[in-house]
């Protein structure tokens, strides 16, 4: 790949809200990325799945399922075939290649495949939990691959464990953020949203006790 396409955007979590999906994807556009990968967990929460759909297809993105997507599906009418049915039902639940030397693996939650087993590696402040750290660390030993990208759990993150980089790029309506990462030299940049600050976590609190009943 060249200098341009070897920047690659990093969106997570986008929950049916277009707005600050929208707000990275410009910021992309202005990085000159030449991929954008989305963690997955495009439904949930918001109510504009249709609207944060096209938004995804339109700008080429590379989307993987996440549990809300599987949810969704659960309960979609599956005999109808709409736009959104079609696009959440042909998404992959892993993407793993090798872009400039380097061999990147994107899953929702935590490899190989799982939507719900989330890397939780934060405390409610934002600090590197080591424990947990350590214990992700030994889990990914065998682990043969250089980066490794999830979402799930709405944090934000850039740990390295072991022999491999682990990034979490956060929700854009829940953290805020987004990130570009550059190979081959595996550098991060990262965006805040909406006008606001990025949240490293957020898991816990009255809002998310809400939306998860």
């Amino acid at each position: 790949m060249d200098t341009i396409s070897a920047r690659i955007g990093l969106i997570g979590d986008p929950h049916a809200t277009p707005e600050p999906l929208a707000e990275a994807l410009a910021l992309f556009r202005q990085e000159k990325v030449g991929a954008i990968w989305c963690t997955g967990d495009i439904a949930g929460y918001g109510e504009h799945l249709d609207e944060t759909a096209v938004l995804l297809k339109d700008n080429g993105c590379r989307v993987i399922k996440g549990n809300h997507e599987q949810w969704y599906l659960e309960k979609a009418n599956h005999k109808e075939a709409s736009p959104t049915n079609v696009y959440i039902k042909s998404l992959p639940q892993v993407i793993h290649e090798e872009i400039e030397g380097t061999r990147l693996y994107l899953v929702h939650a935590s490899p190989p495949q799982s939507m719900t087993e989330g890397m939780r590696l934060l405390d409610q402040d934002g600090t590197v939990i080591e424990e947990e750290k350590q214990a992700w660390t030994d889990r990914l030993a065998h682990f043969d691959h250089d980066v490794l990208i999830v979402g799930h759990t709405h944090q934000v993150f850039a740990e390295q464990l072991g022999q491999t980089l682990v990034i979490n790029p956060g929700s854009t309506r829940f953290n805020h953020c987004c990130a570009v990462l550059s190979l081959p030299n595996i550098t991060i940049k990262w965006f805040s949203l909406s006008g606001q600050k990025i949240t490293y976590t957020w898991n816990w609190g009255d809002e998310f006790n809400r939306l998860i009943k």
